[in-house]
């Protein structure tokens, strides 16, 4: 179980966030490109796991559970070493509030619904909402600097990252709402049922 070729790839997505935290703290072009190039291949691990769960039958409880815990650790901690290392404008600390908060909005509700046997699944809208904040996550993490390393310097990488993170704090608010109401709905159920 531990040792399925998707286990390890949603691990290796936690061990990850060590050295990506180190990366931007070193705060050099060539240390955002190597952060950035390293979320990059953290985000696929995101995409490959499950889909080798599936196709290699190798789904599991530990594999559902653990997938999703690696999934805000790593967006958390680039959230926080973003802002925290000034890496975006002071006011992008708005986007990444919300972006945190709807993770543990959402975290509660599916623990709490996990309790009474009801599953909280992942619409096609926060598929999305989880695209967009990954390529805004990347290019904020890359910036202006590391763009200039591989030689996209002319492209204003920084500023398309920090829209795109706005439109992911967008996307995660009507997301979160979809899911608090669906909870809700299925609480108010129970509830009565009980």
């Amino acid at each position: 179980m531990l040792t399925d070729l998707p286990n390890i790839l949603t691990l290796s997505r936690i061990c990850a966030i060590p050295l990506l935290v180190l990366l931007e703290a070193i705060g050099m072009p060539w240390a955002d490109f190597c952060a950035a190039l390293l979320f990059t291949l953290a985000g696929i691990t995101d995409y490959l796991d499950g889909k080798l769960a599936r196709e290699l039958a190798q789904l599991s409880d530990f594999g559902r559970m653990l997938d999703p815990i690696a999934d805000k650790l790593l967006i958390g901690a680039t959230l926080m070493c973003l802002v925290g290392f000034g890496h975006m404008p002071g006011y992008g600390i708005y986007p990444a509030i919300v972006i945190m908060l709807r993770e543990i909005l959402v975290s509660g509700l599916r623990e709490y619904l996990a309790g009474i046997r009801v599953g909280l699944p992942v619409t096609k809208l926060a598929k999305w909402k989880t695209g967009v904040q990954m390529v805004a996550l990347g290019f904020l993490l890359l910036g202006d600097t590391g763009a200039r390393v591989i030689g996209l310097g002319f492209l204003h990488v920084g500023g398309i990252g920090f829209l795109l993170l706005w439109l992911a704090a967008a996307l995660t608010l009507i997301t979160g709402w979809d899911y608090l109401t669906a909870g809700l709905r299925h609480a108010g159920a129970h509830n009565t049922a009980s």
